[in-house]
């Protein structure tokens, strides 16, 4: 007899076997990721959504704290074809649902097919399809998760390296990877760490070269402080984004958003340059798009497989933005000299960024 249920989108429920007990709800997806499950787990831009590996096993080389991205599991529930008891007891500690023993190649076809879906998941002792079904029906679609911000941002306020000798980077936190934190670090950037909904003020405070919008999750369009931000100081002071602070940069000046049929989330998405013509080999980690980057905005990297933008650039304006995660963790390091490149938009004179 199964003791876990998990409930899809439309009725049907899949019997599955409990590794976590729980009950949770949220947006289905799935990652092609083979390695780096410690570094997805906690990764905030999983936050509201179970996340699916279609590698078959999970946890075959333990569970290390420091490849940790943030300090939590994210995700909602987690949905595998084997588990290992690392991952599993790990899980059940940080009161995360986990399920396995299940077809997770016809969960990636349902998900390629009919796109993200809503879902439900209950496990354990207790567990029964009724109850997974009534996660199913109380679960929200990504939009309708206005304040994410809030679930996945610093509160108050840090500062990374503070003695360090490079740029002052104001990093808008909307669900920031700790591994771009310190890519920005070592290059001897004083990386300021703000939170989501930070204030036109709490840049100025902080004396900073450049404004960086961080990876998060959920619709762009609900980081309407983030957005303001970039609206704010545009013009004045170098821009950068990677993941949802592309979306959110483009936001702001004119762009719009669409959400995607089912993502790009895997290690080895595709990238071409259109000025030198390189393909690189990107990791990735997003449900929404950038649809028309508006006038300000010129598109100078795509991808491979459905042409997508990857990369937005004003040189005059100084905006550089990424959708793609060049500090990968996982994935392959071809695009890490993107933090070289916002760091030089500081300029040695720098230009007067005022609050009116």
């Amino acid at each position: 007899m199964s003791d876990a249920y998990v409930a899809l989108e439309g009725g049907r429920v899949v019997e599955a076997r409990s590794r976590a007990p729980g009950q949770a709800r949220g947006e289905l997806v799935f990652t092609t990721a083979y390695t780096g499950y410690e570094e997805s787990l906690t990764d905030p831009s999983y936050e509201e959504q179970i996340l699916t590996f279609s590698y078959p096993l999970i946890g075959n080389y333990g569970v290390r704290a420091e490849r940790f991205e943030s300090d939590r599991v994210h995700p909602r529930a987690v949905v595998a074809r084997e588990l290992t008891d690392d991952v599993a007891d790990w899980l059940t500690h940080e009161g995360v649902p986990a399920v396995d023993n299940i077809d997770t190649r016809d969960l990636v076809i349902t998900i390629r097919e009919g796109g993200a879906i809503k879902c439900g998941i209950s496990a354990g002792p207790d567990a029964s399809p009724e109850k997974a079904l009534e996660a199913l029906d109380e679960c929200k679609g990504m939009s309708e998760h206005t304040n994410i911000g809030a679930q996945v941002s610093v509160t108050e306020p840090k500062v990374v390296n503070a003695d360090g000798d490079g740029p002052s980077v104001a990093l808008v936190d909307c669900g920031a990877k700790g591994s771009i934190i310190d890519s920005l670090a070592e290059r001897d950037a004083v990386v300021h760490v703000l939170p989501h909904d930070a204030t036109p003020e709490d840049v100025t405070a902080v004396d900073a070269d450049i404004l960086f919008i961080s990876n998060g999750p959920g619709d762009p369009a609900n980081f309407t402080d983030a957005q303001a931000l970039v609206s704010e100081f545009v013009g004045d002071l170098p821009i950068a984004g990677i993941c949802l602070g592309q979306q959110v940069v483009a936001g702001a000046l004119g762009g719009t958003t669409e959400k995607m049929a089912f993502g790009h989330r895997g290690v080895n998405q595709p990238v071409l340059d259109l000025e030198t013509k390189q393909v690189v080999m990107t990791t990735q980690n997003h449900g929404y798009t950038v649809a028309d980057p508006g006038d300000k905005l010129d598109v100078t990297q795509i991808n491979v497989n459905d042409d997508t933008p990857e990369g937005l650039e004003n040189e005059e304006l100084d905006i550089l933005t990424r959708q793609y995660h060049p500090e990968a963790h996982p994935g392959p390091l071809d695009t890490l000299g993107f933090f070289d490149d916002v760091l030089a938009m500081a300029k040695s004179t720098r230009r007067l960024v005022t609050c009116d």
